[in-house]
């Protein structure tokens, strides 16, 4: 369990640091280029880290829902909509709804049992849980109130 906590901490951390690399290229090369060049070094990096750990076996595949093959082209719209929601909101108040919405969907997917995932029940504290999520995003984007401006209102 701590190796699984110790993954998501640093995917979460690389997804950040991808998002802000993201973004400057944008800046420089635009929407599109960005996801071209993205995936395409994804591609890249990926085809030859799995040839030197695994060789052939590589392109041993089993059998799978038709639909699965075309997850990679999801990758387009996470990272065009990323890139564009961190350019419209900036960096952290975007980075916060993609993980709120990834929680908030994979509870939803988990607890309907979709796309073949063992059915988890939706319990009272999964529903505290993300009331608070909730909550804290709408707390994350309030302007804040200092006790300076609370003080020129009381005047």
């Amino acid at each position: 369990m701590i190796w699984g906590i110790l993954m998501a901490l640093a995917a979460g951390s690389l997804i950040s640091v991808q998002t802000m690399f993201n973004n400057k290229v944008n800046e420089a090369a635009g929407s599109h280029s960005t996801t071209a060049l993205v995936l395409g070094m994804g591609f890249f990096a990926s085809t030859s880290m799995g040839l030197m750990i695994d060789g052939v076996a590589l392109f041993s595949l089993k059998p799978m829902q038709p639909w699965f093959w075309f997850s990679g082209l999801l990758g387009i719209g996470v990272v065009t909509w990323i890139v564009k929601g961190v350019k419209l909101l900036g960096p952290s108040y975007a980075i916060s709804i993609v993980m709120a919405s990834q929680l908030l969907c994979a509870l939803w997917w988990d607890s309907a049992g979709w796309f073949g995932l063992d059915r988890v029940p939706f319990t009272i504290q999964k529903t505290i849980g993300v009331t608070l999520l909730i909550c804290g995003l709408i707390l994350f984007r309030a302007k804040p109130r200092t006790l300076i401006s609370k003080q020129r209102e009381s005047n």
